[in-house]
């Protein structure tokens, strides 16, 4: 098995079955009997994309949630308002509850009404109501006049409360005044099924009352690495080995994006330890990711391990795109619950951009989103860049010029790749916040055409 090393650049041809081919190899052990070439068509990401989240539509479950635990969650019905908001009319402004038709002229201060309370005071010709924002307008007012347009004229013996104001400004009707139901009316959709609870939403559910909402499950995940040459950090690494950064980028990116993880460890290159492994995952997770074992080395026990031991429907074992080849995906029941399964390839770059342009997606789409792909902008090429057989999905940093600058356009930005493009350099990722999407050169024995030059327009999804 090979992970962790820069890929050879693969110009095959590719056909469009999802069918499962035969394994040819019925005994794990027999290596010289494994196929020499791999028995999987090679999808476009396109297609490879759309039969992930038609599997993934069928996972989709209502489950009712505390308002408080909603962060992040879709809602899965309508939400309805059950009263006005205000319930009463309210003062927009700290002053003085005024009746309109005065005018300008000295007023008699009554009782102040405060937030929170309901006034028991009746304004009358001739007199105002001191007034704090939010506070329910006291009976007879119809406009409330800011305190920066008052004068005082006299106060209490005490000095403490004011007696009498001069109004200096004339009001309208209604001014700085919110009627019932200005900003929400009773029975009004507040939010659709589809809309994702953010900060504002939950606030907005809050402020007409709701403690509960139904929302679409979001689907639990394990992450299991697998291979003899990864060790986790803190352990004393073996000849021939390496750290596992996998499982690490995996589930911080899971985490990132607001689901539960599950830690699954790393099975080694056999049967009995990914069996193990696979089972405990699925134990506890609706989606399993795994990393490595899914390539053409004597090692790459993992998909026949789906098929053989799990009955697992393998949809596809390779995609036509650089980094992520061998990514495979499958489904199957385990203990008759459904699950979903994302073998990616071992080499980090593949691993986290594969999961980007897969799982992510697949994730949201179990979690209710109505748009659950990576958002895809046009951006510009500050450089040349060499175009590969395989369509690529290019790591780089896209910056947005401020208005006036003259180095660049202020809504298309420019894109400038990150370096080395080869899976296995980790670093390409660092500053990258965009997968440019660049298309195969068409004549992979030439050069004519291979090349995109500075200034170039092309597609970048956002990570």
């Amino acid at each position: 098995k090979v992970t962790h090393v820069c890929p050879h650049v693969c110009p095959h041809g590719h056909e469009r079955s999802t069918s499962t081919p035969k394994r040819e190899r019925e005994d794990f052990n027999q290596v010289a009997l494994r196929p020499r070439h791999s028995p999987y068509p090679m999808l476009p990401v396109e297609e490879a994309l759309d039969v992930v989240l038609r599997h993934s539509s069928t996972f989709q479950c209502s489950v009712l949630t505390p308002l408080s635990d909603g962060l992040g969650f879709v809602l899965s019905e309508d939400v309805y308002a059950s009263l006005s908001i205000p319930p009463f009319p309210a003062s927009v402004k700290d002053g003085y509850a005024v009746i309109a038709a005065d005018g300008p002229g000295d007023r008699t201060v009554l009782s102040p009404v405060s937030a929170g309370t309901m006034p028991s005071v009746v304004v009358v010709a001739g007199t105002v109501s001191r007034i704090t924002t939010g506070s329910p307008l006291p009976q007879g007012a119809d406009a409330v006049v800011q305190v920066e347009d008052t004068e005082l004229l006299e106060k209490t013996d005490d000095g403490v409360e004011e007696r009498k104001v001069r109004i200096l400004s004339t009001v309208q009707c209604g001014q700085d005044v919110r009627g019932v139901g200005f900003d929400i009316r009773e029975g009004e959709k507040v939010l659709e099924t589809g809309a994702r609870l953010g900060p504002s939403e939950l606030g907005l559910l809050a402020g007409i009352g709701t403690t509960e909402v139904k929302v679409w499950k979001k689907p639990k995940v394990a992450v299991l690495s697998t291979g003899n040459e990864v060790v986790s950090p803190g352990n004393t690494l073996g000849p021939g080995q390496i750290y596992d950064s996998n499982r690490t980028m995996l589930l911080a990116a899971l985490r990132k994006e607001e689901y539960c993880a599950v830690d699954a460890g790393i099975a080694t290159d056999s049967v009995e330890s990914l069996r193990e492994s696979i089972s405990h995952s699925l134990d506890e997770a609706d989606v399993l990711v795994t990393s490595g074992g899914v390539s053409m080395g004597e090692k790459d026990l993992l998909k026949p391990v789906l098929e053989k031991e799990y009955g697992a429907t393998i949809h596809f074992g390779r995609v036509f795109m650089k980094p992520g080849k061998p990514t495979t995906f499958a489904t199957m029941k385990f203990k008759e619950k459904p699950k979903l399964i994302f073998a990616l390839p071992g080499n980090p770059v593949s691993s986290i951009v594969t999961f980007s342009l897969f799982v992510l997606p697949a994730l949201r789409k179990m979690a209710g989103w109505k748009e659950p792909n990576l958002t895809c902008i046009t951006a510009k090429l500050s450089h040349s860049i060499r175009l590969d057989p395989r369509p690529e999905y290019h790591r780089a940093t896209l910056r947005w010029w401020t208005d006036g600058d003259d180095k660049g356009d202020p809504i298309v930005p420019t894109a400038t790749s990150t370096g080395s493009q080869c899976s296995s350099r980790l670093l390409s990722m660092r500053t990258a916040n965009a997968l440019l999407v660049l298309s195969p050169r068409l004549n992979t024995a030439a050069t004519q055409g291979s090349v995109l030059s500075p200034g170039t327009l092309v597609k970048a999804l956002l990570l």
